[in-house]
């Protein structure tokens, strides 16, 4: 993957009912570029669906997590990638410190928060993770 499917898999998650001509424009490549490369990233399973993001507050029984990952040498990039397209990832953060990337994890039930941390676990170029569930929040912005 490069710069231009990290960009697409972005703008995907932020609308995945984006049209074709819109991606293009924001990416600068045309429309066949951009179907293309959808189809490839689908292809090769870094894109695996599509879904509907719904507010906090209307999915009261959702499990939500935050997992902390240390990524091996310089794999960052491919991890990223990776994880964009993990459906149980509901946001990807750069960070400092201890750990490389914070991920915001999000399942329907405790079962569904562990098949999504095992596929995560298993992402070549991880060499540690920390998981802390969400219990409560004390105040939204």
């Amino acid at each position: 993957m490069d710069s231009t499917d990290l960009r697409l898999i972005g703008l995907l998650r932020q609308d995945a009912r984006a049209s074709v001509a819109g991606l293009a424009k924001k990416l600068g490549v045309s429309r066949g570029t951009v179907t293309n490369r959808v189809k490839r990233l689908e292809d090769e399973g870094v894109i695996v669906g599509y879904t509907v993001r719904l507010r906090p507050d209307v999915q009261p029984d959702n499990i939500e997590a935050w997992m902390s990952i240390a990524v091996e040498g310089n794999q960052t990039r491919t991890v990223i990638g990776t994880l964009l397209g993990e459906p149980g990832v509901a946001a990807l953060h750069d960070t400092n410190g201890r750990w490389d990337l914070l991920a915001e994890l999000r399942a329907a039930n405790l079962g569904e928060l562990a098949e999504v941390l095992e596929r995560v676990r298993l992402i070549k170029g991880i060499g540690a993770t920390e998981t802390s569930i969400h219990l409560q929040t004390y105040k939204l912005s």
